[in-house]
């Protein structure tokens, strides 16, 4: 709790915090210097389905100035592929890891010679101002990233704080050099467009400007300010390819206009340069108005030393990621902690520093004491990468909350956030996962917001009867197909959020709700059919979705992003229940092994897009199988879960470009990594235990938030040894692969002894 909080903390943080303890050591890394950021590899994901972008930001940064090599393919949607061949500019927002593409504000373009006004083709740059380049005169780290333009042969290097950032050129001797400005530029897949922006030349060393943005997010502001080492020879305003003039259609002696409006409009600063010469520019962002863009700058940046933000945002990145030290290689460091910088990239601070920003309502609001955040992937990050800041980012995770909770104040609808984005809600993916992230969050004793005000608001919003069919999962028991596409789906997460409600209510003494909250938490056996053995769609009458494939792929059909060989097994709330259903222990790991071994292409399933990290029918690469493996450790199996996690470890993570199989949809998949390498996975947040399955590093310690550290040691694991043989936790023999949180909470020691083949440990579910 903050000092200056007054509220009662909560009756639940006492019972399972304890009493307070003094912070945790600092932890110790070994060999060299042994920081964090030394093992940052930016370029990891940037190849493939990752769509993570190598750009510099600060952790939970609002800047992220990263290239662009694309702004058309809906696949592009970081703005970066590491296979193009070419980089369009260097915009100064993205999204990690999203599988929809937005963002990509305000691209800078340094050109010599006559500068082109448009973007050119991959295939013929030299029709327009995207340029070659090469990976060989690439580089990316924490805070940093440099890169030689071929064309112009321009180097390019950039580095990002927390709101505001810079860009340095080093140019060529020329009498044309130039830096433009393109603010038409956005990530859009070919769909999205600018509804109207404004530049404004504020003096002759700086910019400001505004676009409004109809895209994923339908309509999104955003305010720049830009600021230059060297004032410009000339400060020209471009729409639609000519020059902004007064009086052009008079005989009057033409002058450039300062200022000017419209959908299609560029900035030119055009200098005379002398061989590498350098010009740094200066930027910051605002969603409120040029002023605090310029005030972000100021107050963030008032010097033009480059060199000194790259130091002080790797110290942020030091700092932040000091929580969880690791005893590893190199390899399996650059992996764990670039897993972790793309986990604590999003959510991105959205307020000004004077504490203002847009709302939900496209008002002005103003935080204080606290930061406001933005970007909320809740499908994705409920699953992994809140537990885990539950655990590690407690302050943060209130502050993430205390926003979602703002954004309920905000709706007219009053409903939590489902995919939030700069004070817009694209309505994506399903269920209401701001729920058990809230749950979680408190039953975890993070008590930086009010719990009663936090479950009035959740209750609220799963009681909606105007949101996605919630009326008639109410009223039937499931989600009816005639009713809902994706209505599967939507029934077995609404049951689980209905179930993480139940716990807070539970917890708060709200008994009724508590009763109300877990029968609708069982609603998952509405929908199971035991003629196939499936979770299978039912219309308003309770008839079976026929014909019905389990390895069907339909967009817009029952299921989300999958088929009912993920989605059947999704019930984390309750697997003694779904293990009942499935016919107990033996006919559910059966099943459970069918999943791994049917080959998708004989058995003609289709290609799905940014799905990938297939075994089987398991798709890694996607979110809902995500906890899938770790069910073998409750039926009474574990050892297959053992092999299994080391097999996902080893061919679905690592140091390349292409390393990351899925969408890391903004750090879910990293933070699945994360949990795994520990050796437990929070199968169903908002419980009080997790699920083990076999660690993946030797030691990592962890400093809690409360104060403690929890430490995980691994003896005699290799690549042969990858079954657990026996378990100690806090130096007492332990065979449950139930990891009690308040075990956890408390600090200590969870001690693996490994072995090259299947042990007997666990096999008591």
């Amino acid at each position: 709790m903050r000092k200056n909080d007054t509220r009662t903390t909560p009756l639940i943080s006492t019972l399972l915090l304890g009493a307070a303890v003094a912070a945790a050591p600092a932890l110790s890394f070994a060999g060299g210097s042994g920081a964090p950021s030394e093992y940052i590899r930016p370029m990891i994901g940037t190849q493939g389905e990752g769509n993570v972008y190598p750009g510099p930001s600060a952790p939970f940064g609002m800047m992220q100035i990263s290239p662009d090599t694309d702004k058309e393919l809906w696949a592009t949607a970081s703005g970066y592929e590491y296979s193009d061949p070419t980089i369009l500019g260097f915009s100064l927002t993205h999204l990690s890891g999203t599988g929809i593409p937005d963002l990509g504000d305000f691209l800078f373009i340094p050109q010599v010679g006559a500068p082109a006004f448009e973007s050119g083709t991959k295939d013929k740059p030299e029709e327009g101002y995207q340029s070659t380049y090469s990976h060989e005169n690439e580089t990316a780290s924490a805070g940093y990233y440099k890169v030689t333009l071929d064309k112009p042969e321009v180097t390019v290097e950039l580095t990002a704080g927390l709101r505001a950032g810079m860009l340095r050129f080093t140019f060529p001797a020329s009498d044309d050099a130039s830096i433009m400005t393109d603010l038409a530029h956005v990530l859009s897949g070919g769909r999205w467009k600018v509804a109207q922006s404004h530049v404004r030349i504020e003096d002759e060393s700086t910019v400001t400007g505004f676009h409004i943005i109809n895209g994923w997010a339908k309509e999104r502001h955003l305010f720049f300010a830009a600021r230059y080492s060297r004032p410009f020879d000339e400060g020209v305003i471009i729409s639609k390819g000519e020059p902004v003039v007064y009086d052009s259609h008079k005989n009057y002696r033409f002058r450039s206009c300062k200022e000017a409006a419209g959908t299609d409009l560029r900035f030119l600063a055009k200098y005379k340069t002398a061989e590498n010469e350098t010009i740094q520019v200066k930027v910051a962002v605002s969603t409120v108005s040029a002023a605090n863009a310029l005030e972000n700058l100021d107050s963030e940046l008032p010097h033009w030393n480059f060199e000194q933000v790259v130091k002080e945002t790797r110290q942020r990145w030091d700092r932040e990621l000091a929580c969880i030290r690791i005893d590893g290689s190199q390899t399996e460091k650059e992996t764990f902690y670039t897993a972790m910088y793309h986990a604590f990239l999003t959510p991105n601070t959205h307020q000004d520093v004077n504490g203002q920003y847009r709302g939900f309502d496209q008002n002005i609001h103003t935080v204080e004491g606290a930061n406001k955040y933005t970007i909320f992937s809740l499908w994705d990050t409920y699953r992994a990468t809140h537990p885990l800041f539950a655990l590690v980012q407690a302050e943060r995770n209130s502050d993430m909350i205390n926003s979602m909770l703002a954004h309920y104040d905000q709706s007219v609808d009053h409903l939590l956030p489902v995919w939030e984005l700069q004070a817009n809600e694209t309505w994506c993916m399903i269920g209401y996962h701001a729920v058990p992230v809230i749950a979680d969050a408190y039953l975890k004793g993070n008590t930086g917001f009010d719990p009663e005000r936090a479950y009035e608001a959740i209750k609220t919003t799963a009681m909606n009867p105007h949101y996605d069919a919630v009326a008639e999962y109410t009223e039937l028991g499931w989600v009816p197909f005639d009713q809902e596409n994706e209505a599967v789906s939507k029934t077995l997460e609404y049951a689980y959020d209905d179930f993480t409600i139940a716990q807070m209510a539970k917890a708060l003494g709200k008994m009724d709700d508590y009763a109300y909250f877990m029968k609708r938490a069982a609603s998952y056996k509405n929908i199971y059919d035991p003629e196939t053995g499936f979770m299978r769609g039912r219309d308003s009458d309770g008839n079976w979705r026929t014909p019905f494939d389990p390895q069907g792929f339909v967009q817009g059909g029952d299921f989300t992003e999958g088929t009912s060989w993920q989605y059947s097994w999704y019930v984390p709330h309750d697997v003694p229940g779904l293990i009942e259903l499935f016919g107990g222990q033996d006919a559910f790991c059966k099943k459970l092994d069918q999943l791994f071994t049917l080959n998708s292409e004989e058995n003609g399933d289709p290609e799905v897009d940014d799905i990938y990290g297939r075994i089987g029918e398991y798709w890694h690469g996607n979110e809902p199988s995500h906890h899938i493996i770790y069910l073998y450790s409750l039926a009474g199996q574990p050892w297959k879960a053992q092999r299994l996690l080391r097999q996902v470890i080893q061919t679905q993570y690592g140091t390349k470009p292409g390393s990351l199989t899925g969408n890391d949809d903004c750090g879910q998949m990293s933070a699945w990594y994360i949990f795994t390498c520990l050796g437990f996975y929070p199968v169903a947040p908002a419980s009080d235990y997790y699920v083990i399955g076999a660690p993946q590093m030797k030691e990592i310690a962890m400093n809690l938030s409360n104060g403690n550290r929890f430490t995980m040691t691994a003896h005699n694991l290799s690549e042969e040894n990858m079954y657990v043989q026996s378990v100690k936790l806090n130096g007492k023999t332990w065979n449950s692969t139930l990891l009690p949180f308040k075990e956890l909470s408390k600090g200590g020691s969870l001690a693996f002894e490994m072995g090259p083949k299947p042990s007997r440990w666990g096999v008591q579910p």
